[in-house]
């Protein structure tokens, strides 16, 4: 079989600090151990906007950002065995290849097969799919949603339940898997336990959601946006806070509310000073912080050691410690049979075009 260019439309990032350009885009042939994917709906993700705004230091430019998507298999290279053209699937930034020590080990879901080459914007074998305007344009984490057609490696395909809609459970492929899982992989947390959430975005509410199905007694949400907090309670939140409405650094408000401390606390914002706050808001002894956000370059944490000689653990966790091939299509059977939350986190959707719009819609916390 000759496999053919498509045409389609991008939405391309030209470069950092400029809004997304739509753009016909020449997507090549899915070469061997690759798949063409029709990309049927993508959400947009803070990770997205902090490279397109040029604080990621491994951002390459020209390049199609978009990293939560869901669609259609078009076609595959050889040696593809997994999946094949008309399969329902989810593209992941974090593969699972099976066969590296990561993915052997149980411990971590972080494979390392394609690392090197997906953080340069490129496919496994150092070259792009993506032309525009003659240009060669980059890959982003490995998936670039935010095309009609996208070009992944073989181990980056989830092959999820054909009954699932796709313009939610694209949400499965970063937020809400990653919120969840922070709650249940990565701090395992217990029923009748305290948790405190900062930051109540999209992965927080995820956290939130993952608390309560553990069984989590008490779950404090913390964010400076109140508008935020009556969703925060719909997902499981029994009270809500904001660092404004206190003199006192807000850990020790939490400590003071929970008689000593929380047992787990999340931070879903990606800021280093809120990083210390929730791991100095648990409780000696057994208290655990799991770091959820992801900070920008450069920048470092900080609490002083007897934090942690006093029996805190501070963790932190990516795509919520979920094996990305096995676990996803769990997660899409998890959402079907109502067990999970999925529609609730959907705001607005919009036709591909106006995809500027989604992300001003995230900067103003809408």
């Amino acid at each position: 079989v000759v496999f053919q260019v498509i045409k389609c439309k991008a939405a391309v990032a030209w470069e950092a600090g400029k809004p997304l350009s739509l753009e016909e885009v020449e997507v090549a042939a899915p070469k061997a151990h690759e798949v063409r994917i029709k990309i049927v709906a993508t959400a947009v993700c803070h990770t997205d906007a902090y490279t397109l705004s040029g604080a990621d230091p491994e951002g390459c430019f020209p390049v199609i950002l978009g990293h939560e998507g869901a669609g259609i298999v078009e076609s595959v290279g050889e040696g593809v065995t997994k999946v094949k053209p008309g399969d329902t699937v989810i593209p992941l930034y974090i593969p699972q290849c099976g066969e590296c020590k990561f993915c052997k080990n149980p411990k971590t879901n972080l494979c390392q097969k394609i690392r090197i080459t997906q953080g340069k914007g490129l496919m496994p074998d150092g070259t792009s799919r993506f032309t525009c305007k003659g240009k060669q344009i980059y890959h982003f984490m490995g998936t670039s949603t935010f095309s009609e057609y996208t070009v992944v490696a073989d181990i980056s395909v989830a092959k999820i339940d054909a009954a699932a809609p796709l313009d939610k459970v694209c949400l499965l492929g970063c937020g809400i898997s990653t919120g969840y899982g922070a709650a249940v992989n990565t701090a395992k947390v217990e029923p009748g336990s305290t948790c405190a959430v900062f930051g109540l975005g999209g992965v927080g509410l995820a956290v939130i959601m993952g608390c309560k199905i553990a069984g989590a007694s008490r779950i404090i949400g913390i964010d400076l946006n109140k508008d935020k907090y009556a969703k925060a309670k719909e997902f499981g939140a029994t009270e809500c806070i904001s660092p404004q409405d206190f003199k006192k650094p807000i850990q020790e408000v939490l400590v003071e509310m929970t008689d000593g401390g929380v047992d787990y606390s999340f931070e879903c914002i990606g800021n280093v000073g809120v990083m210390r706050a929730a791991l100095e808001a648990c409780h000696k002894g057994w208290g655990v912080s799991v770091i959820v956000g992801v900070a920008a370059a450069g920048q470092e944490i900080s609490t002083r050691p007897f934090q942690l000689v006093t029996g805190r653990t501070w963790k932190g966790t990516a795509f919520g410690g979920w094996k990305s091939v096995d676990n996803v299509p769990k997660l899409v059977t998890d959402y079907l049979s109502k067990k999970i939350k999925v529609d609730e986190f959907v705001t607005h959707t919009l036709p591909f075009d106006k995809i500027n719009e989604a992300f001003e819609l995230m900067h103003a916390g809408k």
